[in-house]
């Protein structure tokens, strides 16, 4: 997947790149995210000197964010600070603490979840989004894998899919994984949920489905993580590094948006029968309740 940051998502890149980034490029990453004000209107030299590298290692650092060189990225830079600027300051940040009352952090969790449905906004290409939404459609069966708790996600989103008439299948054991993986072919669709993109178990389920001929999709954060590499397509989610239970919540409600945006462009090209289909489901359960 070719790594193309724009103006607007600069710092959500940087930070979902973060993990495959080398020593000197983290270095240069945790600056720029902490103080990117330092580089807007600073000249290539200024900017280097600024992080104690050379000119030609910043402009190799640009390059990896997708941009040809040094100019195009402090432009870029200037407009995304230029448009945060203008949005009104979050009153709180995401972290609790011991002195916060019931409504400090209630407003705290609020905030989490703008940025990190935000920080999703950004990050997600809607080129490759339209290509897995026609993908998803015309497949005969789709498979959600994921392990631990991107494996309950998994589920959720079988039973979301279901509903709209989707063959859906959804597993988060390993050996389940592999052998419907193994059984795949080129009508079906499988998607990936990890996080950290690091999932052994995931990773490997996908590499099978690929290898059987099936598109591979990763639902991950980390750009360049090995799930990626065994990825046809990538959507990403945006996370907000908190402390508790927002860590986790961050996650899941980023995973859970990009899977409803999947799911609402689906209904979208497919109302009506997306509306039978679970018209249908709904009496089913009615049914049943009467009995």
């Amino acid at each position: 997947m070719k790594i193309v940051a724009t103006s607007g998502n600069i710092l959500e890149t940087i930070g979902a790149l973060y993990d495959s980034l080398t020593k000197t490029e983290k270095r240069i990453a945790k600056t720029i995210m902490a103080s990117p004000e330092l580089f807007r209107g600073a000249s290539l030299s200024e900017s280097a000197q600024q992080l104690d590298v050379g000119e030609a290692t910043f402009i190799r650092f640009c390059r990896t964010l997708g941009f040809s060189g040094f100019s195009d990225f402090k432009l870029a830079l200037s407009v995304e600070l230029a448009t945060r600027d203008q949005k009104p300051h979050a009153i709180l940040d995401n972290n609790i603490t011991s002195e916060d009352d019931c409504q400090n952090v209630a407003r705290k969790l609020e905030n989490m979840v703008q940025r990190v449905l935000s920080e999703t906004i950004n990050l997600l290409d809607y080129h490759q989004l339209e290509q897995i939404v026609q993908k998803m459609r015309h497949a005969k069966r789709v498979f959600f894998f994921g392990a631990g708790s991107s494996g309950v996600m998994a589920e959720e989103a079988k039973y979301k899919f279901m509903r709209i008439g989707l063959n859906v299948d959804a597993s988060a054991n390993n050996h389940v994984m592999f052998m419907q993986a193994s059984l795949m072919n080129k009508d079906d669709v499988v998607i990936g949920i990890s996080h950290s993109g690091y999932s052994k178990e995931t990773v490997e389920a996908l590499r099978i489905a690929q290898a059987s001929g099936a598109t591979t999709i990763a639902l991950t954060h980390n750009l360049r993580s090995p799930i990626t590499e065994v990825a046809n397509y990538v959507l990403a989610n945006g996370h907000r590094q908190g402390q508790l239970q927002g860590d986790s919540m961050g996650t899941k409600i980023a995973q859970l948006f990009v899977l409803d945006v999947v799911y609402s462009l689906i209904v979208q090209a497919q109302e009506d029968k997306a509306a039978a289909m679970k018209q249908k489901t709904v009496n089913v359960l009615l049914e049943q309740r009467s009995k």
